[in-house]
């Protein structure tokens, strides 16, 4: 079983001490950077809808982007993003062991790298999947990346022996990864919250909740689908009325949400 997610716009830069993995996509992410850095920065706040200091904190970043960066330049993927996905990860507290299964069962979708492994050294950066960014391939990054991403995931899964990959990232992300090209059964865990009977998503909620899948994932070395089921991280159950193929249910009272927000 294969589990991919969403990276985040904040970072968490504190040094690390961790052995790092080159990225696949690393000459890629090269070539982005440099069609980025010689954009105005009007052109970056409209491409990315971000305010005038972000706009030019994204340029300072793109202008010092190296192919070959040192490694102080660095840090961990999984250890560096540090959204609301990433608190449900919980990278940092995973042992050796769990991080190198991670490694080859845990990918992170970027608009920059492609495709990351947990380990691999990422420099700061900020580029959504959805950016319209145009390229010789396209006017946006899903025309930059095609079948890329469906056929390194399809190659990983081949190599590890899994034939399953759950989706725990956003739908802005998961669009990259082509699905005529994609040889693997999808799983796309759906997280609620029951306000009142009226169960629903809430974004910051969901967001947790996919990163914690993913950690239940790795913790448990999962290979069988049903074995999902078994997630009850943060107050979730599995709610089979509400599931469908290939789209389980997780569901918990919208108190048990406020509460473990109160207490983070």
């Amino acid at each position: 079983m294969l589990v991919v997610i969403s990276p985040a716009k904040r970072l968490d830069w504190a040094e690390r001490d961790s052995d790092v993995t080159q990225p696949m996509f690393q000459e890629d992410a090269m070539r982005l950077a440099k069609t980025a850095r010689n954009l105005t920065l009007g052109d970056l706040r409209k491409l990315m809808h971000i305010s005038p200091d972000l706009a030019r904190l994204a340029r300072d970043r793109f202008q010092a982007f190296e192919a070959a960066p040192d490694a102080g330049m660095t840090r961990p993927a999984a250890l560096a993003f540090a959204g609301d996905t990433y608190l449900g990860l919980e990278a940092a507290s995973l042992d050796g062991d769990e991080l190198a299964w991670a490694q080859d069962h845990l990918r992170i979708l970027s608009g920059l790298y492609g495709l990351l492994r947990p380990l691999d050294a990422i420099q700061p950066y900020r580029l959504e999947m959805g950016s319209r960014l145009k390229t010789r391939r396209g006017g946006s990054l899903y025309d930059y990346w095609r079948d890329q991403l469906s056929e390194a995931l399809n190659a990983q899964a081949e190599q590890v022996g899994a034939s399953v990959l759950v989706n725990c990232a956003s739908q802005e992300y998961f669009t990259a990864v082509a699905p005529k090209a994609l040889r693997l059964r999808v799983i796309t865990p759906v997280f609620l919250e029951d306000k009142g009977g009226a169960p629903k998503i809430v974004s910051f909620f969901a967001k947790r909740a996919r990163g914690a899948m993913a950690r239940f994932i790795v913790q448990n070395r999962l290979s069988d689908p049903a074995s999902l089921e078994g997630f009850e991280t943060g107050g979730y159950a599995f709610n089979p009325q509400m599931s469908e193929p290939d789209r389980p249910v997780f569901l918990r009272p919208y108190s048990t949400g406020v509460s473990s927000i109160a207490a983070s």
